[in-house]
């Protein structure tokens, strides 16, 4: 495989070099501002700082694909979505669930399976993340937890920003610059929003009790 193969799946980009895709490019410091977002949001939390440096690995890889537009770059711009989400999927279980820490890392494997299923199928790989969110969201309602309306927000948004690539290639003829910009904007926001919840989730978790408060 040619991993220096040049890429040209976007209405923007009409042939190869650094700034073929302008409009892309710079909707992808939406990525960075919802890391620096999510960071400041965090404060010293542990699961916030990484959620943050994660959203900050999709800025530098799509940034990174829609600059050089070669193969190599759009395998890590998909490896860094996979990344956050797979983390997400393994913590999920843990911080909304209350599962154990040995149950709740499956939830990474199970996502991929379904990924990888979703693929085989035809249904592409970003049908499952819209499922997650949906999913995520039924679980949370049934167990009245009010952060059920973060990740019906979050599917939402995702679905809107999933036409946007969709019809990507469809509308050049009428609008060369094409929506793929949207797909990066509106992401951006699903990411904030996901991220937010599980630190507030996390920030509402008791104290673990010390050894004095255990003896009592």
């Amino acid at each position: 495989m040619n991993w220096t193969a040049y890429v040209d799946g976007y209405c923007e980009r009409t042939a190869p070099g650094l700034w073929g895709e302008p409009l892309n490019d710079l909707a992808n410091l939406a990525f960075l501002v919802a890391a620096g977002m999510v960071w400041w949001r965090a404060g010293g939390q542990r699961i916030g700082r990484v959620l943050a440096a994660l959203i900050g690995l999709i800025f530098v890889a799509s940034s990174v694909f829609h600059l050089v537009a070669t193969r190599w770059g759009a395998v890590a711009d998909s490896a860094a979505i996979l990344v956050f989400t797979l983390f997400y999927a393994a913590a999920f279980p843990r911080v909304f669930l209350q599962a154990k820490a040995k149950w709740s890392w499956l939830g990474a494997p199970a996502f991929l399976a379904v990924t990888g299923a979703s693929a085989a199928l035809g249904g592409g790989l970003y049908l499952p993340a819209l499922a997650g969110l949906a999913g995520f969201a039924i679980a949370l309602a049934v167990k009245r937890d009010p952060y059920w309306l973060h990740f019906t927000m979050a599917a939402a948004v995702f679905a809107l920003s999933l036409s946007f690539r969709t019809v990507d290639g469809v509308i050049c003829g009428d609008f060369p610059a094409g929506t793929h910009f949207l797909w990066h904007l509106l992401n951006a926001v699903v990411l904030y929003v996901v991220a937010k919840a599980m630190i507030g989730k996390t920030e509402e978790a008791p104290a673990p009790e010390t050894d004095a408060e255990a003896s009592v």
